[in-house]
């Protein structure tokens, strides 16, 4: 099972998939997985971005400060690549109940960062949540080929399909 959420402001996806990992960890579900957690810093810069894994709660950056006049991607392709290393390690020896992944972004429409892991959760049976922007809608459409089920983008409905796809 792949459940997504398109929520319509920038930032309300990450703290939504934030807060019912919370909400699922507090309720001793297995959870692993990331979410990110973006830092405000200085008014006429970019946040730092963080993904907090889950459950250990360590947290990995992947934002960096490509200086004040910088246009590209600020995505630290490396610090990705050791959270999806670290969220691979965990779904190999946790056995979760769901896999919550912070979103399905370029990287993953290009067939890096969480994609794999997505297709290997699946095939061992682990639901797997994520957030989709509009911008990347159409790549992970085609990525899921028909699959996936739109979640509305509120707590409370996340947490149904959650607790529905777990078989709480």
């Amino acid at each position: 099972m792949l459940g997504f959420v398109s929520a319509p402001e920038q930032g309300a996806g990450d703290r939504l998939l934030a807060a019912v990992g919370a909400r699922l960890l507090a309720e001793g579900v297995a959870v692993a997985g990331v979410v990110q957690i973006n830092t405000e810093t200085d008014p006429s810069r970019p946040c730092r971005m963080d993904l907090r894994l889950l459950p250990s709660g360590a947290t990995i950056r992947i934002s960096q400060d490509l200086g004040r006049a910088a246009r590209g991607c600020r995505l630290d392709p490396s610090g990705l690549e050791m959270a999806v290393a670290q969220v691979e390690a965990t779904l190999d020896r946790a056995a979760p109940r769901l896999l919550i992944l912070n979103k399905f972004g370029k990287h993953e429409i290009d067939g890096r960062g969480f994609r794999p892991l997505i297709g290997k959760a699946m095939m061992l049976g682990v639901p797997v949540l994520t957030s989709v922007s509009a911008r990347n809608r159409a790549g992970f459409e085609a990525f899921a080929d028909g699959i996936a089920e739109q979640i509305a983008p509120s707590q409370a409905d996340v947490l149904c399909w959650c607790h529905r796809v777990m078989g709480l």
